[in-house]
C-alpha cells in the first residue's frame, strides 16, 4: 500500500484546517471556562445558527478536539467539554486573541465597520 503525501505545507496550514472558519474559534473560546451544554454554548457563540453549531461541533469532536457526553436522561442531557488536544489549541489561540484586541480599532477602521466601546 502507497503512502499518503501529507497534506498540508506547514503547521499553521494544519492548524488552520481543524479550527478555520468563523466559528470554531469562538465555540473553543466557549468551551475555555469549562464543560457547558448545547444551549449554553449557543448563547456564548453570539450569531451562530443551530445548524451550524451542530455542525462545528461534530467537526471538532471528529478532530479529537471537543469531547461529547451524552447522558441518558429523558430529554437527552449532552455536554460538551475540550479535550487535552483541545485546551492546547485554546492555549495557542490565546497570542491571536490578544493582537485581536491590540489591534481591534484599526481592524474596525479598514473593514469599514464601527469599533466597540471601550
Amino acid at each position: 500500500m502507497k503512502a499518503r503525501e501529507r497534506p498540508y505545507s506547514c503547521g499553521i496550514d494544519a492548524a488552520l484546517d481543524v479550527v478555520g472558519g468563523k466559528w470554531k474559534a469562538l465555540i473553543l473560546w466557549a468551551l475555555s471556562t469549562g464543560t457547558q451544554r448545547f444551549g449554553e454554548v449557543k448563547r456564548l457563540v453570539p450569531g451562530v445558527t443551530e445548524k451550524m453549531l451542530i455542525q462545528q461541533l461534530r467537526e471538532l469532536e471528529h478532530d479529537g478536539i471537543v469531547h461529547r457526553e451524552v447522558y441518558p436522561e429523558v430529554p437527552p442531557k449532552v455536554e460538551y467539554s475540550l479535550t487535552e488536544l483541545g485546551v492546547s489549541l485554546n492555549s495557542a489561540l490565546v497570542a491571536l486573541g490578544e493582537w485581536g484586541a491590540a489591534n481591534m480599532d484599526h481592524i474596525c477602521e479598514v473593514k469599514g465597520v464601527l469599533a466597540p466601546i471601550h
